[in-house]
C-alpha cells in the first residue's frame, strides 16, 4: 500500500503535535519516526526517480492500519517536493497547518539558536535572510528562511499545480492548539477515518523564548508580511485580523 496522506507544513505550525495526536488512530500507520525528509531529499533524485523502497522501509504497517501517513513540515515548502509526491501519488492527501507567518518566524529562529546552528540576532537574520540563503535551490535554505517559510501563498499555488483543492485540508495553528478534538474531526473526516477519542491538548517540542519578540521587530515583520497576509485571507477565506496584531 502506498502512503496516502502526508502532514506536508508548515514548520513551527503544530506539526509535531498533529503527529503525536494521529500516532493515536488505530487505523493510521504513521512512520518509524517524525519527518523522514524523503521528498526533499536532492541525493535520492539525483539520478531521477528515487527508490521507494527506501521510502517504504520507514514504515512498519500492520493488518489493522488502513492508511499509512507521515509529517515532514518541509514539504510544503521544498519547491521540487510537490511534483515528487504527484510523481509517487497522485491520489495523496495533504495536510498543511498555517501559524501566523510573523510568530512563526521567531519561533524557527529561537529553535535554531537553540539547536546552535543560529548565532546572529533575530533582526539581523532577517535582514540579511536572502544573502545568507544561497544553496543548490535560490533561497531556499533549510536552517536561514525565517522570513521565507512564510509566504504561504506561493506553496499552496504549487501543491494546487499538482493536486486539487480537495486533496488538501488546510487547518490554522491557533484551532489545533486551542481546539484540537474539533480539528482533528476535521482530519479524520479528510482521510475518511473513524474519529479519534476525545484527546487532551499536546504541547511537543515546546521551546521556551529567552526573549520576547520587540515592536521594533513585529513591525519589520509585519512590513514584510503585510500583503501575504491579506492574500492568504483571499485565497482561503479567511479572517486573519489577529495576524495583524503589532
Amino acid at each position: 500500500m502506498l502512503v496516502n496522506f502526508l502532514v506536508a507544513g508548515t514548520q513551527k505550525g503544530g506539526t509535531s503535535a498533529l503527529d503525536a495526536y494521529l500516532r493515536e488512530h488505530p487505523q493510521i500507520c504513521m512512520a518509524n519516526r517524525k519527518e523522514v525528509h524523503f521528498f526533499d531529499n536532492e541525493a535520492a533524485f539525483a539520478n531521477g526517480a528515487a527508490n521507494y523502497k527506501t521510502y517504504h522501509a520507514a514504515f512498519s504497517p500492520t493488518k489493522d492500519h488502513t492508511t499509512i501517513g507521515e509529517s515532514t513540515p518541509i514539504y510544503m515548502y521544498w519547491e521540487p517536493a510537490p511534483r515528487r509526491i504527484w510523481e509517487y501519488n497522485p491520489d495523496m492527501k495533504i495536510i498543511l497547518t498555517l501559524r501566523n507567518p510573523i510568530d512563526r518566524a521567531y519561533s524557527h529562529w529561537n529553535m535554531e539558536t537553540a539547536r546552535g546552528k543560529e548565532c546572529v540576532s533575530f533582526k539581523s537574520a532577517i535582514i540579511h535572510e536572502n544573502e545568507r540563503s544561497r544553496e543548490v535551490l535560490p533561497n531556499q535554505h533549510r536552517v536561514y528562511s525565517y522570513t521565507d517559510r512564510g509566504f504561504y501563498s506561493y506553496q499552496l499555488k504549487r501543491l494546487w499545480h499538482y493536486f486539487s483543492k480537495e486533496n488538501t485540508l488546510i487547518l490554522r495553528h491557533e484551532e489545533l492548539k486551542t481546539s484540537p478534538n474539533h480539528t482533528l474531526r476535521k482530519v479524520t473526516d479528510f482521510l475518511g477515518l473513524a474519529p479519534l477519542p476525545t484527546v487532551h491538548p499536546k504541547e511537543v517540542h515546546r521551546i521556551d523564548y529567552q526573549s520576547v519578540m520587540s515592536q521594533e521587530e513585529r513591525e519589520l515583520l509585519f512590513s514584510i508580511f503585510q500583503n501575504e497576509i491579506a492574500e492568504i485571507e483571499r485565497l482561503l477565506d479567511w479572517d486573519c485580523t489577529n495576524w495583524r496584531a503589532i
